[in-house]
């Protein structure tokens, strides 16, 4: 089977990753995440997962294939990143508060062997919670929000942002692993662990479209 990297510093990709069960290793790709003038948040994302998969080629085995992704949090259209400051994050969450936002990830695959590149991309409704200021604001003094677009983790403990969820919740983590194991089929590497079973044990969620991605009935 083909070498496989994962283009990510993320121990939230790396954690749900190794659900396949894969040998794999990381390779940190190094890319500038500015967004374009008027570049959409399709654009955006599906730009960054492939800059990062290309970015490592230098680096990769030359049988690799390579998995970027990069993930966006978008509210009315409007691309939030991660917060350069703590008002920053305090502004972004209290823009989510009591919302429904989309969550927009993309994955590159790049064979390294016959110089394929795929993508996916996945869009998640997500509505957020009435939290209060005082919960910003503890949660704020945590460091959790500063690495995270939107500036927030679904899967805090304490903090838990997300009301409801109907949608991939590993995607709104960085890695939807079903479009990830339609994307991986397609250079026929299959995982050697049931991942849609291992993946909602783990984030304790019964997923909603896990078949629906997996059959393809369901694109993003």
């Amino acid at each position: 089977m083909a070498a496989l990297i994962l283009a990510s510093n993320s121990p939230r990709r790396r954690q749900l990753f190794s659900l396949g069960g894969w040998d794999f290793h990381v390779m940190v790709a190094d890319v500038d995440e500015t967004p374009f003038a008027d570049e959409s948040p399709r654009e955006y994302v599906l730009r960054l997962a492939q800059a990062k998969a290309l970015a490592i080629q230098p680096r990769a085995e030359s049988d690799a294939v390579i998995v970027g992704s990069d993930t966006t949090v978008v509210l009315d259209d409007a691309i939030l990143g991660k917060p350069v400051d703590e008002a920053d994050a305090e502004q972004m969450l209290k823009q989510l508060r009591g919302r429904t936002h989309q969550v927009f990830t993309a994955l590159a695959l790049h064979d390294m062997n016959s110089g394929q590149t795929l993508t996916e991309l996945s869009i998640t409704d997500v509505p957020m919670r009435n939290y209060s200021d005082d919960e910003i604001k503890k949660y704020i003094q945590s460091g959790d929000p500063m690495d995270k677009a939107g500036a927030y983790a679904i899967q805090h403990p304490e903090f838990q942002p997300v009301e409801t969820m109907q949608g991939c919740y590993a995607s709104v983590m960085g890695l939807p692993l079903c479009h990830l194991l339609r994307a991986l089929k397609r250079f026929d590497i299959i995982p050697a662990a049931n991942v849609p079973a291992a993946c909602q044990s783990l984030l304790n969620y019964p997923c909603p479209v896990s078949s629906k991605i997996l059959s393809g009935e369901m694109v993003s």
